[in-house]
């Protein structure tokens, strides 16, 4: 089977529930966690958690297109985090948490306005998700990648990303992977 690999790098809270939605998602081949959108070069963890690097805790998804499209993409975002609270996602609060989109062509540009403009068609309160060109993009550290999978019952993954989990399972089963 010839696929047709693209990346989308999405940016909806933490990168631990963002990483374990879209791992479940059919037509992903791989996702990984990093930091994109700031000022610092190769920042850490800890420099993101000052919340003064300007980076976005993000995801970068790979999917084949011929199996789900970057606007299935979009939608799966948007339904699965706040894209009406500004740089912040529950109780994780900072701009390394802002909702954002770093597009890869002017394609995904354009489909990018269009899913936000079709959100806000269906939010009482302003998406404030921001859509910029992909910047210079960093891997997280390893202990980050496959962060829920790895350990499920961490608190935090317990009480916070598990439940996303189990929520994006039962209202959006036809992208899940069989």
């Amino acid at each position: 089977m010839n696929q047709t690999i693209e990346i989308a790098t999405l940016g909806g809270g933490c990168f631990w529930c963002t990483e374990a939605v879209f791992q479940l998602v059919r037509g992903v081949t791989r996702v990984e966690s990093g930091y994109a959108g700031g000022h610092l070069l190769n920042p850490t963890y800890e420099d993101i958690c000052t919340g003064q690097t300007g980076h976005a805790e993000v995801v970068q998804v790979h999917f084949d297109s011929a199996q789900i499209s970057f606007e299935q993409i979009l939608h799966i975002f948007f339904n699965t985090h706040d894209a009406t609270t500004l740089n912040r996602q529950g109780h994780d609060v900072g701009t390394q948490y802002r909702s954002v989109i770093f597009s890869h062509s002017e394609a995904q540009t354009s489909i990018a306005q269009r899913v936000i403009a079709e959100a806000q068609l269906h939010s009482i309160a302003p998406i404030v998700t921001h859509l910029a060109p992909i910047p210079t993009y960093y891997p997280a550290e390893a202990y980050h990648q496959n962060y829920y999978v790895n350990h499920p019952f961490q608190g935090y993954c317990a009480g916070v990303v598990g439940p996303k989990v189990a929520k994006f399972k039962t209202t959006m089963q036809a992208f899940i992977k069989h």
